[in-house]
């Protein structure tokens, strides 16, 4: 895996995070990124900034996985729900026995 150098518009995001928040996305940064900045091959800023442009990355594909999922799930909810409704349907149109 190639890291990507930082785009500018997470440079500018980075920039504006305060020393807590940079600390926390440095605290969650794995692998190569990592490494390079204990190389001192990136600074702190652009591993932040590479850190929050896979975290954004993640979470799109995240919502993206959840979107497929209520999606589904409303699809059989709804196929239930038409199926109860055609059961009741029959029920009702069964004459009662005397």
């Amino acid at each position: 895996m190639k890291i990507k150098p930082a785009s500018e518009a997470y440079l500018e995001k980075a920039k504006m995070l305060s020393e807590e928040e940079s600390e926390r996305l440095l605290s969650r940064m794995r692998g190569k990124p990592a490494r390079r900045l204990e190389d001192n091959k990136l600074t702190t800023l652009e591993a932040v900034a590479i850190q929050l442009e896979l975290d954004d990355e993640l979470l799109s594909e995240w919502r993206k996985n959840m979107y497929a999922i209520r999606e589904k799930d409303a699809k059989k909810a709804k196929e239930k729900e038409e199926k109860a409704k055609g059961k009741e349907a029959k029920a009702k149109e069964k004459p009662a026995k005397e």
